[in-house]
């Protein structure tokens, strides 16, 4: 059910989230050689355990309710929290920012063909339709617009984590949007916003230091450490803490409470063209030629692919922006 609440909020709700997270793309091309990727999630995700302790007080107090869920979860956690970003900042040491927010902006697509093969949802002609013009704006990405380029195919390392990690997003948002029995109706801890993502965050976190330790041991001695000493990096790490992780993501929560999930989703594909203009100013990385006809495929595929909000949107609504699907 919708919110009443100013346009101008609503508004400045669907912004927010892909100027952040087209933020935090940038933010990780800068840190790539001065924090190790994985190092960057762990810190990340640290940080904002810590950070919404004082809001998660519910969930803090009765860790029975998410132990006793342990098994779905701390699949959960691994596929948004452990995987996503983590994903995403390995992609950015090979692929540029506007690349990487481009091919996670086909996230819909991914999220169409799960309910497809896992969840029995319809697929229709015009959502296939859809598929194939948003899996043609990512080939343009990937061949940089080069016909020769797709003819003698090469995996950039950077396009083939994006791709696993818009997967890896599409499969967590369906477990969001179909959760188990004992996360529906009465069953379900009395939650907020916060208590939901600290808890996805306490899972995530197994994975994300479990990756961090095989991270370290695999650097040469203390230079998985320089990063201590340098305040950029604990600039940064704060930023993506603050911006895409807490903001953004209670934005995105009230964004889907007033005007539903389908018309969201269309602001977050805004996160390439944020992404372009953050580059430009920051790393002096313009957009090619390719990347607006790239956008102009991604966004044609996913308003096809898009159907009218209906049952599967109103269950998504029926269930808030406390666990709304936005990258985190």
């Amino acid at each position: 059910m919708s919110i009443a609440v100013p346009p101008w909020r609503v508004l400045t709700c669907l912004l927010i989230p892909p100027v952040m997270w087209s933020a935090n793309a940038v933010v990780g091309r800068l840190m790539v050689g001065v924090v190790p990727p994985a190092t960057l999630n762990a810190l990340r995700w640290a940080l904002v355990a810590v950070l919404l302790l004082p809001l998660a007080a519910r969930a803090v107090r009765q860790p029975a309710d998410w132990l006793s869920r342990w098994r779905h979860l701390i699949v959960l956690g691994a596929l948004g929290v452990g995987s996503y970003n983590l994903l995403q900042y390995l992609a950015l040491h090979t692929a540029s920012p506007i690349n990487v927010t481009l091919i996670a902006a086909t996230s819909p697509v991914w999220m169409m063909l799960v309910g497809w093969l896992r969840h029995a949802q319809a697929l229709h002609a015009r959502q296939a339709l859809g598929a194939v013009a948003s899996l043609a704006g990512v080939a343009t990405v990937m061949s940089q617009g080069r016909m020769d380029t797709l003819t003698h195919w090469q995996w950039v390392p950077g396009d083939l984590y994006m791709l696993l990690a818009s997967l890896a997003w599409a499969i967590y948002s369906w477990m969001l949007a179909r959760p188990p029995a004992h996360l529906r109706g009465a069953a379900r801890p009395d939650w907020n916003w916060a208590d939901f993502l600290w808890v996805q965050v306490m899972y995530g976190l197994l994975w994300a230091v479990l990756a961090a330790g095989v991270e370290q041991a695999h650097v040469p001695d203390g230079a998985g450490w320089v990063w201590l000493r340098d305040p950029w990096a604990w600039l940064a790490i704060v930023f993506i803490a603050l911006g895409p992780s807490l903001w953004a993501y209670r934005c995105w929560g009230l964004a889907v409470q007033a005007v539903g999930p389908t018309r969201a989703a269309f602001f977050a594909n805004l996160t390439p063209l944020f992404a372009a203009m953050w580059s430009l100013m920051l790393l002096g990385e313009g957009p090619a030629w390719y990347h607006p006809v790239a956008l102009g495929l991604i966004a044609a595929g996913i308003a096809l692919s898009s159907r009218r909000e209906g049952a599967a949107d109103k269950q998504v609504d029926k269930q808030g922006g406390d666990q709304a699907a936005g990258p985190p």
